[in-house]
């Protein structure tokens, strides 16, 4: 299930519950099936916009109430039950844990890298920087200023207004987590 998804179910069923409603009386007050409503509610149905358009009608919510991030104070992500966010077979694949947009601060990666395997960045714009950990195997990491080493149990840093390269330098499969931190420019 993508974040898009899990937001939709968790807040479906949140503000379902805060109107002391069942899925019958949403049904009935949204023209969506109760089947169908389950089904979202557990995060097993991609719901279509003419969907989505009915169920914040028939509630009379805003879509952002839908969709945004539920306020939560703790939540757990199984990245096995996720879906890729981006992959490449015999490359690499990466998987957003938590995106900007549930917090506008800082964004969750993990990266696997098969061995051989390498995956290009884009730069992430500016004021972020980017905390990464190997998990399992050795990275190397290649900016503009060098190329960096980084093994298992290391914990490396850089400015990530650049282009960079994530490469697999072992024979085994490597994965890391990244952090991106979007940062507030410093008042002289």
């Amino acid at each position: 299930m993508d974040y898009l998804s899990r937001n939709i179910s968790l807040n479906l069923k949140r503000i379902r519950r805060s109107k002391g409603m069942s899925l019958d009386a949403v049904a009935e007050q949204t023209g969506v099936s109760k089947s169908m409503l389950s089904q979202i509610e557990k995060g097993s149905a991609n719901p279509s916009i003419g969907v989505l358009g009915k169920i914040i009608s028939g509630l009379r919510i805003e879509l952002n109430e839908l969709i945004d991030p539920p306020p939560l104070d703790s939540c757990l992500v199984h990245i096995p039950e996720l879906e890729p966010t981006k992959s490449v077979p015999g490359q690499y694949r990466v998987w957003t844990c938590f995106p900007f947009q549930d917090n506008h601060h800082v964004e969750i990666y993990r990266i696997e890298l098969e061995p051989g395997g390498a995956y290009a960045a884009g730069s992430h714009g500016e004021r972020t920087r980017e905390y990464l950990s190997v998990l399992e195997g050795t990275m190397e990491i290649v900016l503009q200023d060098g190329r960096y080493t980084v093994s298992k149990d290391d914990v490396f840093r850089f400015e990530s207004d650049q282009e960079h390269i994530y490469r697999n330098a072992s024979g085994i499969p490597c994965a890391i987590m990244c952090f991106f931190e979007e940062y507030a420019r410093e008042k002289v």
